[in-house]
Parts: structure tokens; C-alpha cells; sequence
């Protein structure tokens, strides 16, 4: 079976204020091309197929159109998860309607963990989609009070497809989760930590013929080949801008073995981060002059209005600094930033109220935190 495998499309996404929508309808186009030529018997997109949970229509659109592609015109089976950008309450709208033309969407975690089963001339494969799901969501599904993280959520979900099938038939699992090890970029909306650690064990796995993952955009393998993220169709931060952006192309054998080849995607207009000088950024133009620009320069004197300057040669600058007059602290200010950006919401109200009243908030009040966050992102979510 030649499965694909992508991910982390986040339609409707906009970048430095610039609507990334018809990058992502080239990016789209090109995919769909890479699909004519490989002829795939299934197609996996492992969650975040939306930026967020209201997306604009033209994100509606563009996935409307390139599934109807998928399914209707070429025929393919489409298995899509939801994210965590994702509402689970609008993918889930016609799941049932669209299972008869192949397309199944899991938005929503429920107790049965029902498997996708798609046979080959080998015989079957199972297929096991698992959407985004917080700690609370599984403990409330699986009444268990010791489910306080999303490893412990991940390792009851998984127990319960382990109880319930043959681990020595193939199956594959299609999962949206941080899982340890896996490096990330500044794109990644970070998971909660309500709780407990937003990771997840690589080693919990082990018994699936491939784990087909979405959330990290850098793609990846964690521990083994076949543990892996695809990432992300687009570079959406600087961040990104040395990333190789790619879809993983899946040939599973008969006995679950899988033969891994990487397909590059190339966009419209790349991400890029330039260092120069002013004057020879201006009369040395850069190749790709319509890039995605995070331009550094490294002039010491005064220059006069060079954004403007530069955009004329340069159309699609999104950030322009000057590297001489970083000072010390504002690359300590930078730090403390990316310290409070690795805090889960809890962690950011304690400290804010110990520097408020002087004292740490007590057990019953951050218990009292934690139940208010968990409704906040309920309800962002669109549940």
C-alpha cells in the first residue's frame, strides 16, 4: 500500500499581516500534481488543516476545493484529523455523509476508537485516527482521575486500540501531539500544559507499523524512521527559513515494513533571513528578490527611510532591523520572552500573581485556574 503523508496545511494562516492564502493554493496545486504522479492508494493529513477554529471563507474554499480533487476527481481516500488550530465542531459537520466517497475526518475523540480499514491485495490495514484531544477531554472519555497529562492521556488511548486489535496486523496511526525529542519552531502554537508536561513518549509507538504525526513543522523522525512528521506545506516563520518543506511518500510491504522516500515542495516565494549592507542590498540585488524577507542590516550611520527603499526592489519584506543597535538588553528582554513563551497558561498566571500580591497562589486557587483555562480553551476550540 503507498500511503501519503502530510500535515499542518493551517489555511487561512496570516504572516507579518500578509494573508498567506494564495501561497497556499500554489502550494496546494503542487501537491496535488505530486499526487497525479505518485498515485497514492491513501492520503493522511495529520491535523491543523485550518489556522484557526473560525477560518476566513477563503480557507473554506481552498479546502473544499482540493478535497472535492482528492476524492471526486482522483478517487483517493482522504483520512484527515483535527489539530489543535482546528474546531472540532466544524470539521465535524457531514463526517458521516462524506465516508461514503472515502473522505473520513476525526474531529472528535470517542470511547469506541473504531479503526479505518482499507484492504490492499495483502489484506487489510487499520488505519487509527486520533485528533488533538487535552488531558481533561481523555479523562472525562475514559474515567480515569490518574489522566492529568498528555502522556497518560496518549497511553490510555493507546491500551485501548492495543486490547482491542492484533498488533501483529498493520496498522498505522495518525496522530496531532508534541512527542519528545521532536524539535520545534516558533509557528507551533504550543499544547497545554494543564496539569502535566504537553509531551508525549516516543516509546508508547513501538508495536504501530507507521506513526503518522502532525504539530511540529520541522519534518522529522522521533527514535525511529517510521515515527515521523511530515510538517508543514509552507514556511510560516522565520524560523522555518532553513526548513525543506516535503510530504513523505509511505510504501508499506505485506508483513508492515515501510520503504520511506521525501518529496520536496517548493513554494512560490521562499522564507528567507538576510544579513547586508544597505548600499549593497540596493545595487546587488538578491536572486530571489520577491522572497519573503527578514532583512538584517548591518550599516552603523543613519539611513534614511530604508524600508521604503528597500521595498522597491524588495516587495515582500516583512521585518527590517538594524543589527548594530541591538543593544545588551534588548537580547535580554529577548530571552526573558522566549523563557514566558515555554510556560504553559497556568505557570504565567501564578507568576503574575506572585508578583501582583507578593506571595504564591495556593493549591485551592490554581485548582480553581486550572478548571477556568481548561473551559477558556474548550471554548476557543469551538466544543
Amino acid at each position: 500500500m503507498k500511503i501519503l503523508h502530510t500535515a499542518d496545511w493551517h489555511l487561512g494562516k496570516i504572516v507579518n499581516s500578509v494573508h498567506m492564502t494564495d501561497e497556499q493554493d500554489y502550494i496546494l496545486n503542487e501537491l496535488i500534481a505530486v499526487i497525479r504522479n505518485e498515485q497514492p492508494d491513501v492520503i493522511i493529513i495529520a491535523g491543523d488543516l485550518y489556522d484557526r477554529a473560525v477560518p476566513p471563507k477563503e480557507a473554506v474554499e481552498l479546502l473544499n476545493r482540493v478535497l472535492t480533487t482528492l476524492i471526486v476527481d482522483l478517487k483517493i481516500p482522504v483520512l484527515a484529523i483535527a489539530g489543535n488550530h482546528d474546531s472540532p465542531d466544524r470539521l465535524e459537520f457531514g463526517t458521516q455523509l462524506f465516508r461514503s466517497q472515502q473522505l473520513y475526518i476525526k474531529s472528535k475523540l470517542d470511547i469506541d476508537l473504531e479503526s479505518i480499514v482499507i484492504q490492499d491485495e495483502h489484506g487489510p490495514v487499520h488505519f487509527h485516527l486520533i485528533p488533538y484531544v487535552e488531558p481533561a477531554e481523555v479523562r472525562g472519555l475514559f474515567e480515569d482521575d490518574s489522566i492529568h497529562s498528555h502522556h497518560t492521556a496518549m497511553t490510555a488511548i493507546i491500551n485501548k486500540i492495543k486490547t482491542k486489535y492484533d498488533m501483529n496486523e498493520r496498522h498505522i496511526f495518525i496522530g496531532h501531539a508534541f512527542i519528545a525529542g521532536g524539535m520545534e519552531s516558533e509557528s507551533e502554537e504550543r499544547l497545554s500544559m494543564i496539569g502535566g508536561s504537553p509531551y508525549v513518549d516516543a516509546s508508547l509507538f513501538q508495536e504501530f507499523s507507521y506513526v503518522a504525526l502532525g504539530h511540529l513543522h520541522q519534518a522529522q523522525r522521533i527514535k525511529s524512521d517510521v515515527i515521523r512528521y511530515s510538517g508543514s506545506i509552507l514556511k510560516y516563520t522565520f524560523s522555518e527559513a532553513t526548513h525543506k518543506k516535503s510530504i513523505t511518500m509511505v510504501d508499506m510491504k505485506n508483513d508492515g515494513e515501510c520503504d520511506l522516500t521525501y518529496i520536496p515542495l517548493k513554494a512560490r516565494h521562499d522564507m528567507q533571513v538576510v544579513e547586508g549592507y544597505f548600499d549593497d542590498l540596493i545595487n546587488q540585488p538578491l536572486e530571489n528578490n520577491e522572497d519573503y524577507l527578514h532583512i538584517s542590516l548591518l550599516d552603523n550611520g543613519q539611513i534614511i527611510d530604508p524600508m521604503n527603499k528597500l521595498r522597491k526592489i524588495y516587495p515582500n519584506i516583512l521585518r527590517l532591523e538594524r543589527t548594530s543597535l541591538t543593544s545588551s538588553k534588548s537580547l535580554i528582554d529577548l530571552q526573558k520572552i522566549r523563557q514566558q513563551q515555554t510556560k504553559s497558561h497556568t505557570e504565567l498566571f501564578a507568576q503574575f500573581y506572585e508578583e501582583i500580591k507578593g506571595e504564591p497562589i495556593s493549591d485551592t486557587s490554581m485548582r480553581h485556574v486550572e478548571k477556568v483555562v481548561d473551559q477558556l480553551i474548550t471554548d476557543e476550540r469551538g466544543e
